[in-house]
């Protein structure tokens, strides 16, 4: 069985790269700590085989929040809410992360995707 990280990214947003950067570290770690909680065994499954990561792009909030939805329902999954900081809106909806988790549970939610 192969594991990976899925991370969506909003590309309607237009975020500066180190923008997107951030958002998906925030989007990961937070994916990953519940990940440990919910199932350790994926998590070292993952890490023996490299942790694999794939950074897709949803079109609109509304696409990331139905993935969301769905997902949460299955597996650790993590939304990311900017601080406000720099280039948006405190509270904006940036990103999402899925997983670890196996690749054939997590390709259920993203398959439909296209590459950041």
């Amino acid at each position: 069985m192969q594991f990976k990280q899925a991370i969506v990214v909003r590309s309607d947003l237009k975020m500066g790269k180190g923008k997107i950067a951030a958002q998906c570290s925030h989007a990961s770690l937070d994916a990953y700590e519940k990940s440990l909680r919910v199932n350790p065994r994926w998590v070292e499954e993952w890490k023996a085989t490299g942790t694999a990561k794939v950074v897709l792009k949803a079109g609109s909030e509304k696409e990331l929040l139905e993935i969301f939805e769905k997902a949460k329902k299955a597996l650790p999954t993590a939304l990311v809410k900017d601080a406000g900081r720099t280039q948006l809106e405190s509270g904006t909806i940036t990103c999402i992360a899925i997983g670890p988790a196996p690749e054939s549970e997590i390709d259920g939610f993203t398959k439909h995707l296209k590459l950041l």
